[in-house]
């Protein structure tokens, strides 16, 4: 256990510190905000160190072999329904706890003043991830081509951006990327791999990897077509 706190902590320190740093640098010599903002981000910033580091190490702890326990158990139940079904709640589920799509939906709500609800965001973001998380898991069973998913749906991403309001289509693309955030991912590839290492004839590499990237497209599809139908 010590050594992988360790390991964490230093990890996380080389991943925060830029930050730290080149605030004390604008701090010192451009920006000069008052004392106390300054301590507070300070104090803000060792509960993130904190927080970071007891989020990753649960993560190696138990997210990620319970995912993947969960991906190779899977197919000897014999369902695709079922591998579907789990796909699509493993995306909601960590979709509505991620850290980023909920900054992101708060955002939204503050600066519409509630025009565009932010809870709304949220479930339509969750949901646009589920529902391709759910039919990249079948894809893996069905060995359907992932470049030919990836052309198809980002070919119907920028039809889409043609046409939904315009205020929506950056809402869109920001709600893609930061639903690949630090709970979400982990999971979503721990399954993946899990029900590709088991499959016979399937590789780790090609049919465990993508499914994020293609999940990813989902909001942003989603949210599009939430755009064109409050319109």
């Amino acid at each position: 256990m010590r050594p992988l706190l360790k390991e964490k902590l230093l990890d996380v320190l080389k991943a925060v510190a830029p930050l730290i740093g080149i605030v004390c640098i604008l701090q010192a010599t451009v920006v000069q905000a008052p004392v106390g903002l300054f301590l507070q981000f300070l104090a803000g910033s060792i509960l993130t160190i904190v927080g970071m580091l007891l989020l990753f190490t649960g993560i190696d702890l138990g997210i990620l072999p319970m995912g993947r326990f969960i991906g190779a158990e899977l197919p000897k139940k014999g369902s695709i329904a079922l591998i579907v079904a789990v796909g699509f709640c493993l995306g909601f589920a960590t979709t509505v706890a991620e850290p980023d799509v909920l900054v992101l939906s708060q955002q939204v709500d503050a600066v519409s003043r509630g025009t565009i609800s932010g809870h709304a965001i949220l479930y339509v973001v969750a949901f646009g991830v589920a529902a391709f998380a759910a039919f990249a898991m079948g894809r893996i069973i069905l060995g359907w081509s992932m470049r030919s998913l990836l052309t198809v749906a980002y070919a119907l991403v920028i039809a889409l951006a043609f046409v939904a309001p315009a205020h929506f289509t950056p809402l869109a693309f920001d709600a893609g990327s930061v639903t690949t955030g630090v709970l979400s991912a982990p999971v979503v590839i721990a399954v993946a791999i899990g029900l590709s290492s088991v499959l016979a004839g399937r590789s780790a590499v090609s049919d465990g990897f993508g499914l994020l990237g293609f999940a990813s497209i989902g909001p942003i599809v989603a949210v599009l077509l939430a755009g064109l139908l409050l319109s």
